[in-house]
């Protein structure tokens, strides 16, 4: 596994890095000391796992997964076990608190091998070459207000257009993000996902019927009962996307 250290303490990173050397299985492939310095390095070198510090100045380790399209596998670092507990609705890996004790970066380590293992088993199973869209098997970071996730797009089962924002449905939760329909709809799988109108996206796996509509439109309902309206400008692509 590739591994980068994100903490603005000089100590911090060589304490982590000096404790990961004892373990074959994992690679310290760089440090950031900041948010703007990880997304280049994120970008640059494509770790595996991020160990990422909360708490940083200017920005914090949450703001650099809001401005992340891709998120790796994150354990997150922290020396306030009440903020983080407070802070997530846990979908991360892992926290470990400061200081690091071996035994519990261990524990941590199983975690992320076990990850590893099923992500690459869901890679297989996907056709075709390496892509950079976002597909069903890639989780995203949301946050809304003081509560965050990490939330796997399989999981997600439509995109709405709020003003300058998105809803995001999944589960019980419609969380809000600051961006623009039209730039979601760049990064994400064409084959996994649709817009369906100029207000929405939906996962095609949680399409459960489809029934004719006003003016050459369709009504999709997806699991769950949500019910989108196709608007007629799709209507026609979607059926030949749908084998209809």
């Amino acid at each position: 596994m590739r591994a980068l250290i994100v903490d603005d303490e000089r100590l911090a990173r060589k304490e982590l890095t000096n404790l990961l050397s004892t373990h074959e299985n994992i690679e310290v492939v760089g440090e950031a000391l900041n948010v703007e310095d990880a997304k280049e390095k994120i970008e640059q070198l494509q770790p595996d796992v991020i160990f990422l510090d909360i708490q940083m100045p200017e920005k914090t380790g949450f703001d650099l997964l809001e401005e992340l399209d891709h998120v790796p596998l994150v354990v997150f670092i922290t020396a306030y076990d009440e903020f983080a507990i407070q802070a997530f609705q846990v979908n991360a890996l892992d926290y470990l608190l400061k200081p690091i004790e071996p035994a519990r970066l261990a524990e941590t380590l199983v975690k992320l091998e076990r990850k590893m293992e099923e992500l690459k088993k869901e890679q297989t199973q996907e056709a075709g070459g390496p892509t950079k869209k976002l597909t069903l098997h890639d989780q995203v970071f949301v946050k809304d207000g003081d509560r965050c996730w990490f939330v796997k797009l399989s999981s997600v089962r439509l995109f709405e257009s709020d003003g300058n924002y998105i809803k995001v449905y999944f589960d019980n939760n419609k969380p809000m993000i600051h961006k623009s329909l039209n730039a979601l709809d760049e990064r994400l799988d064409e084959k996994s996902f649709f817009r369906a109108s100029r207000k929405h996206i939906i996962n095609l796996s949680w399409v459960e019927s489809i029934e004719p509509w006003f003016n050459g439109g369709l009504v999709v309902t997806l699991k769950g009962g949500d019910r989108i309206e196709v608007s007629r400008r799709q209507a026609a692509r979607f059926k030949d996307l749908m084998s209809l």
